[in-house]
């Protein structure tokens, strides 16, 4: 397996160097302003949109028929990971358990420190496209904790993918070949080459990461962050 650092326009790839990750700020605590969404009623929306009863999700998910009941009546606060499950089954985006259909809008414009952040293992996914139909394109910021990454199990997906370094030191294996951005750095590729990615610093990275799935079907964000 070959690495390369990405160097300047034009330039060839040079070999890795051991040094320091480029310091960052780590955003902390979730900030988001759907933290007031009622999760259980938007879990029933989507439910009977799908024309599901609770026991027929609950067999599509994995959880218990007795887990669902009480989220939708509100009577406990779902994990990230359990929403996760309920989303893949459910084939939508996790963040669609934090909007509403008034939500939803031609144009959408989102102040810093304002969008709906969901924290999963080992980092923090900001939701760049919350308030406006997902048609092609699912753009985040993603904060990774040092070391983590997406696993070993190569991920496929369709469409492409497109990442940009913001802050620390990211590495992204595509087939055979690993590139380790650093600030200002990019990557643009078919998604359904096989790819994986970590965090190779020791302070937590910050990327812009886009998908553009061809089939509004796939799930790429479920596929990179569910099996954290």
């Amino acid at each position: 397996m070959r690495e390369i650092t990405l160097g300047d326009a034009g330039s060839e790839a040079r070999p890795i160097e051991g040094h320091p990750a480029e310091r960052g700020s780590h955003p902390g605590a979730v900030n988001h302003p759907a933290a007031l969404v009622d999760v259980g009623r938007r879990l029933r929306e989507l439910r009977s949109r799908h024309r599901l009863s609770i026991r027929a999700l609950a067999a599509k998910s994995g959880l218990n028929p007795n887990t669902l009941s009480l989220i939708e009546n509100g009577k406990t606060s779902p994990s990230v990971a359990t929403l996760q499950q309920v989303a893949v089954a459910l084939r939508v985006p996790v963040t669609a358990f934090f909007e509403t259909e008034a939500d939803i809008h031609r144009v959408t414009c989102q102040r810093s420190g304002g969008r709906l952040s969901i924290p999963f293992a080992n980092g923090l996914l900001e939701d760049l496209g919350a308030g406006i139909a997902r048609r092609g394109i699912e753009p985040f910021v993603i904060v990774l904790e040092p070391m983590a990454g997406s696993g070993p199990t190569p991920i496929v997906h369709t469409g492409r993918e497109f990442v940009y370094c913001l802050g620390g030191r990211l590495s992204y294996t595509i087939e055979d070949e690993t590139y380790v951005l650093e600030p200002g750095d990019s990557l643009l590729f078919d998604a359904y080459l096989p790819h994986r990615w970590q965090n190779r610093g020791d302070c937590p990275s910050r990327s812009l990461l886009i998908f553009c799935p061809s089939d509004e079907r796939d799930q790429p964000t479920e596929r990179h962050f569910s099996g954290d």
